[in-house]
């Protein structure tokens, strides 16, 4: 099984961006976290972070052909690419959203997610192990 794990823009500075929402794990930490994950699964997990639009649908098209699912965090890309959403259709992989922090308790601009409109679901508000979580779903929809 092979999935990838993509990590919209600023989220190499997790531990220093805003820690009282995004905790003070680093991003290494959540890089760490998963490879010990994988790891324990014996699966194949790669995981990549951009801070630009076009390498996140450019990672997405990649995946085709190359990955079974994606996890994908398109940190603020959520609330307004569309382009992200219409590649994720044009791959038409298995995809779970996920984020750190608890959208719906955010800023009403961060309600909005164009992404989940395609994912399968979307895991959010549950710091760093959300991630776990949304592994954990996609391996079970892909074992399906």
């Amino acid at each position: 099984m092979r999935i990838l794990v993509i990590n919209g823009p600023n989220l190499n500075l997790l531990g220093l961006r805003e820690p009282d929402i995004y905790g003070t794990s680093s991003y290494q930490d959540l890089v760490n976290l998963i490879e010990e994950y994988r790891d324990a699964k014996e699966i194949v997990i790669d995981i990549k972070q951009s801070n630009y639009e076009g390498e996140i649908v450019e990672l997405i098209q990649m995946a085709h052909g190359n990955y079974e699912g994606i996890v994908i965090n398109p940190a603020a890309y959520t609330h307004t690419s569309i382009a992200i959403l219409d590649a994720l259709q044009a791959v038409g992989l298995p995809t779970i959203e996920v984020h750190i922090s608890d959208l719906i308790l955010r800023e009403d601009f961060r309600k909005k997610s164009y992404i989940r409109a395609y994912c399968l679901t979307s895991i959010i508000g549950k710091g760093v192990k959300g991630y776990l979580l949304a592994l954990d779903y996609l391996i079970k929809e892909l074992e399906k």
